[in-house]
């Protein structure tokens, strides 16, 4: 599969598909998959909680914690589900108190390989000249 899809600078990123039959459909499964989403970083990370907010203007935040933003960015079906050190202005407000992102890669890092098993159903094989990713089914 060859598309590309835009995710915060510096995040743990695994892919997956949005399929849609019916166009007219699309904003709901789009939500499905932003509730189904939420239910499983919940589940797998319970410091999360629900947040609804933005990263630029394409990457959307659907929960936070003390050091994270766990969100989504869908392009033509291609979803990456995303979780990145936050960046907004509290954080980095309680940050120059007690430094918090030291602690923010460490939780990040230990997380990694269980965020992408958990919510990736393929793997980014590279990135074409024109800017387009190669993805790869994501062996079980």
């Amino acid at each position: 599969m060859g598309r590309s899809v835009s995710y915060p600078s510096g995040a743990i990123v695994a892919f997956t598909v949005l399929e849609v039959e019916n166009d007219d459909d699309w904003d709901f499964e789009y939500e499905w998959l932003r509730e189904d989403l939420r239910e499983r970083a919940r589940q797998a990370f319970p410091s999360l909680i629900a947040h609804d907010g933005w990263r630029c203007r394409e990457d959307r935040i659907l929960m936070r914690n003390a050091y994270a933003d766990f969100g989504v960015s869908v392009y033509a079906g291609l979803v990456a589900v995303w979780i990145v050190e936050r960046d907004d202005g509290a954080y980095w407000d309680a940050d120059w108190r007690t430094a918090r992102s030291p602690r923010a890669q460490r939780w990040l890092s230990q997380i990694a390989s269980r965020f992408e098993a958990l919510f990736g159903d393929y793997v980014c094989l590279g990135h074409m000249s024109n800017g387009e990713g190669v993805y790869a089914k994501r062996v079980a």
